[in-house]
């Protein structure tokens, strides 16, 4: 599949945040979040250039994040620009009073082609403690018209210490729309009084089990952001049921798709003021579009080919015989330890070579 796919000439995802202006102010929010949109933004004119260069690269996918998008006025004319140059443009949208049953039809109209929407908890009492009080209600809402509008749906989630056990109910609660992918993005601390909140290790061992068990019943599909060893657990599960228990689960039971995207790898984030990053959570900048191309900077910055080469991990990660289909999180390496290619502090594994050596 990477051989059809070149991850070190064309990103599967681009993200274009194209604001930090958010009425909203979420604890689990990676965003900057601020109520006024910045000047520093990049303008209607150079959205369009971005998207024109974005077509370019062809990517699978390509989401229009914020802050708050609604905030921008010309939304709706950058969403029908984008399906104009056939990108099937999708947006995460925010809980705020922005986003009614009209915003929502006006955005299937405009050509948008699946609208990602935040849900942290499967009641108010979890959801609205993650994010702010009442944005539960309002979530329903926004997937309710979504489904009336026929737009699909993405649910978004921050596994967290404090929502991880409540994985099982919110999928249950999920089966009750029409979803079509459950997004749960394992958290990557970006301030100094989040660490408290970052499972550890085994939990995310634990936490995998969990998708991995409702991965086979779901009715939707089911992925992980930044959470990169997810893969090296479907495939160590998938090896030991073929083996003891001769069940054939396919090539891609459990994981969507088996490309080794991470940060840098297959995904590049555009920033509101154009700085070109290798990941929302990885805010490091390589270049900036109004500078400079996005295709160059992705394949040619020292950054992002210095992402791409396996050769520099170091601990554990770089002993890993599940490298090159994981590398471990960039992100959460380098917010844990300041060092972009330190071994991933969430992982449990142990690779064969230092087993060998225990």
């Amino acid at each position: 599949m990477e051989g059809c796919f070149d991850l070190n000439q064309r990103p599967l995802v681009v993200l274009w945040e194209m604001t930090r202006a958010c009425d909203l102010a979420c604890a689990n929010c990676p965003s900057t979040a601020v109520s006024e949109r910045s000047p520093l933004e990049l303008t209607t004119e150079e959205g369009r250039r971005l998207i024109d260069e974005v077509a370019a690269m062809r990517p699978a996918i390509f989401i229009l994040t914020g802050g708050d998008p609604l905030k921008r006025f010309d939304v709706y004319h950058l969403v029908e620009y984008a399906a104009s140059r056939k990108l099937r443009p999708a947006l995460t949208a925010s809980s705020s009073g922005l986003v009614t049953r009209t915003a929502v039809r006006e955005l299937k109209r405009a050509g948008l082609s699946r609208l990602a929407v935040s849900l942290d908890g499967s009641v108010p009492e979890i959801h609205d403690r993650l994010r702010v009080p009442g944005s539960y209600a309002r979530t329903m809402e926004m997937i309710h018209w979504a489904n009336q509008a026929d737009l699909p749906v993405q649910i978004s989630t921050c596994v967290s210490r404090r929502n991880m056990r409540d994985l099982d109910s919110l999928a249950a609660l999920l089966e009750q729309f029409r979803i079509v992918l459950w997004s749960a993005f394992f958290f990557v601390p970006l301030g100094p009084n989040a660490y408290s909140d970052l499972p550890s290790p085994q939990e995310f061992e634990e936490a995998f089990g969990r998708l991995n068990r409702l991965s086979r019943r779901a009715p939707f599909r089911i992925k992980t952001t930044e959470a990169q060893h997810y893969r090296r657990f479907v495939l160590q599960h998938r090896y030991h049921h073929e083996i003891t228990l001769g069940a054939d689960f396919g090539p891609d039971h459990g994981v969507t798709g088996m490309l080794p995207i991470n940060d840098g790898r297959g995904t590049v984030f555009v920033s509101h003021s154009g700085d070109v990053w290798p990941s929302g959570f990885l805010p490091v900048p390589a270049g900036n579009v109004r500078s400079g191309s996005l295709a160059a900077i992705y394949r040619d910055a020292p950054l992002f080919r210095s992402l791409r080469d396996t050769a520099l991990l170091k601990g554990r990660c770089g002993e890993c015989e599940f490298r090159e289909i994981c590398g471990g999180c960039r992100a959460r390496a380098y917010a844990l330890t300041g060092d972009l290619f330190a071994e991933d502090p969430c992982c449990a594994y142990q690779p064969h070579a230092r087993a060998r050596i225990a």
